[in-house]
């Protein structure tokens, strides 16, 4: 895989294409945003869950909800102004466009893998997704 990244123009609609090494020198950013998300949906699940039933949460109120979704969109929206595509929430899946042997391909990572090891072809999705060939693994 080429080292080398290709950014749309101003004008363009085409997505950021990734080297495997950009995308892996992302990744601790990837994780540290990830993880605050994971915590974030937990936290957003059980203080709406008590609201509705009309209880009270340790969580807080309307004001904390309100706060803790507007903190989970910010988090959120970081990863398309990186160029990275979010495909789920829960789990959190997230795609680096790329080009593998001259081939669309989107780097794949689900929450909890250690690594960016995994990529299916652009036009297949999650359902062809493959571990990455050992000569791209070490870049």
């Amino acid at each position: 895989m080429d080292d080398d990244v290709i950014e749309p123009t101003d004008d363009s609609d085409e997505p950021r294409v990734f080297a495997l090494s950009e995308a892996r020198s992302l990744m601790p950013q990837v994780r540290e945003r990830v993880s605050e998300l994971v915590t974030l949906r937990a936290d957003l699940a059980e203080l709406a869950a008590d609201l509705r039933a009309g209880g009270e949460s340790a969580l807080g109120g309307r004001p904390e909800l309100k706060a803790m979704e507007a903190r989970f969109s910010e988090l959120q929206s970081w990863f398309p102004e990186q160029g990275i595509e979010v495909k789920g929430l829960s789990p959190i899946l997230i795609d680096f466009p790329a080009l593998l042997d001259g081939v669309s391909v989107r780097l794949c990572w689900l929450e909890s893998e250690t690594e960016l090891a995994w990529y299916h072809r652009s036009e297949l999705g999650f359902i062809g997704r493959r571990p990455l060939p050992p000569t791209t693994t070490e870049g």
